[in-house]
C-alpha cells in the first residue's frame, strides 16, 4: 500500500506545526479527509481513523462552548484512535486543549490559513494522486490538442521520434521513455512522468534533448489524463485495419480499459499526422459522430 508522510503536506501547503513535530512522518495511507462531528458526540461507528482530520470553524466553534470536561472527554476520545494528523483550517485559535492532548499521543497538530471548504478540496486532490495505484510502462506519453496519449512499441521503432515531430507541431511532451500511469478513478487514468526524465526526450543518433530548452513551457506539461493507447508497428502487408470496422479495440492498464489503435511503419506514412488524426477522431466520438457510421448510413441510404 502506497503511503506518504505528514511532513510532505506541511512542506507542500505550507502548514504552521503546533504539536507532534517529532512524528512528522507518521504514514497517511488513505486519499480523502475526513472532519470529525459525529466524533465529538460520541458517535464512532464509522470513524476513519486512518484519514487526515480536518477542523473548521463548526467543529472548533463547537469545542469551545463546551465546558473544560466535556472538552477532554470529547477530545480524548477521538485521539486515542491515534489518526495520522489532525490540521485545523482557517488559522483559529485558542487551541491549548487540543495542543495538550496532540502532543501527550505524539499525533501532529498543524493549521492552515486557508478556508476549511478550500483546504479539504486541495488536500483531497494531492492525497487521491499521492496514493493513488501506479505502475510504470515502456512508452512516450504525449499530449495532442488537449488528448493524452499513450505511445508504445519496441524500442528502436520510432516512438521519441515521433514525438518529437507532435512536439515541433505544437504538441506537448509528458514522458519519455519511462511513464507513470496513475489509476485516480475506475474510468480515468493518468499519465506523468518519473521526475529523472522530466522534459527530456532522447533522440537516436541525436541523443538526449531538453524539449523546454529547444522549444519553450508549451512543449511540456507534467501530467495528463490518457484516453489513447497507440501502438506503433512495424508495416505488415494485408493487416491494416478495415477502416469501416465500428467495433473498436481496447487495452487496459490498472483495470481502465483506454481505446488502443495501432499504426503500422512504413517509409513515407505521416504517423505523426495519423495520430492527430486518430486524437480528433476520438474527440468527436465523445461528441456522439463517428464518420464510418455516417458512411454506412449513406450507402443503406442509397447516398442521399
Amino acid at each position: 500500500m502506497k503511503s506518504i508522510a505528514v511532513q510532505e503536506l506541511k512542506e507542500k501547503f505550507g502548514l504552521e506545526v503546533l504539536a507532534g513535530g517529532k512524528n512528522m512522518q507518521r504514514e497517511i495511507v488513505r486519499s480523502r479527509v475526513h472532519r470529525p462531528g459525529l466524533e465529538f458526540v460520541g458517535h464512532f461507528d464509522f470513524f476513519p481513523t486512518e484519514r487526515v482530520q480536518v477542523l473548521g470553524k463548526k467543529e472548533i466553534n463547537y469545542l469551545h462552548k463546551l465546558s473544560e470536561d466535556e472538552r477532554n472527554e470529547r477530545i480524548g476520545n477521538i485521539v486515542k484512535y491515534h489518526p495520522p494528523c489532525f490540521i485545523v483550517a482557517a488559522g483559529q485559535d485558542g487551541l491549548k486543549y487540543l495542543i495538550k492532548y496532540c502532543k501527550e499521543e505524539g499525533i501532529p497538530l498543524l493549521r492552515t490559513a486557508e478556508t476549511t471548504t478550500e483546504f479539504i478540496a486541495k488536500l483531497d486532490a494531492f492525497l487521491v494522486k499521492a496514493l493513488a495505484p501506479e505502475i510504470t510502462v515502456h512508452g512516450v506519453c504525449v499530449n495532442v490538442s488537449g488528448i493524452g496519449i499513450l505511445l508504445r512499441g519496441k524500442s528502436g521503432v520510432g516512438k521519441s521520434e515521433t514525438a518529437h515531430t507532435l512536439i515541433r507541431r505544437g504538441h506537448r511532451l509528458v514522458a519519455d521513455d519511462v511513464v507513470v500511469l496513475k489509476k485516480l478513478g475506475p474510468e480515468t487514468l493518468l499519465g506523468s512522468h518519473d521526475g529523472k526524465t522530466r522534459e527530456f526526450l532522447a533522440l537516436r543518433s541525436i541523443g538526449l534533448i531538453n524539449v523546454v530548452r529547444l522549444y519553450g513551457r508549451k512543449a511540456f506539461q507534467d501530467e495528463t489524463r490518457i484516453v489513447l493507447d497507440i501502438e506503433l508497428t512495424p508495416w505488415q502487408e494485408n493487416t491494416l485495419n478495415n477502416e469501416l470496422e465500428l467495433e473498436h479495440r481496447f487495452s487496459e492498464y490498472l483495470g481502465v480499459r483506454v481505446p488502443h489503435i495501432q499504426i503500422q511503419l512504413q517509409p513515407g506514412r505521416d504517423v505523426a499526422g495519423l495520430i492527430e488524426a486518430g486524437a480528433n477522431s476520438w474527440y468527436l466520438r465523445q461528441q456522439g459522430y463517428s464518420a464510418a457510421e455516417e458512411f454506412i448510413k449513406r450507402l443503406e441510404d442509397g447516398g442521399q
